[in-house]
């Protein structure tokens, strides 16, 4: 099944583990792209937003793991 939204734990895990602290950084600044909706448990992402943010900021996180 294809996922086509992420939540920070999801980008936390994608981007090598990082912090919680980071990703709230990172997910807070004005070039990362615009949250879909926020639900109860936070703020949810597309993930071909996210996956396009990773490949343009962060190439050393571009694979997969």
């Amino acid at each position: 099944m294809t996922r086509h939204l992420m939540g920070a734990a999801e980008i936390r895990k994608r981007l090598g583990g990082i912090s919680r602290q980071r990703v709230y950084q990172l997910t807070n600044h004005p070039d990362f792209p615009a949250s879909y909706d926020e639900l109860s448990q936070g703020r949810v992402w597309f993930n071909e937003d996210v996956e396009a943010w990773i490949a343009e900021k962060r190439p050393q996180d571009d694979a997969e793991p």
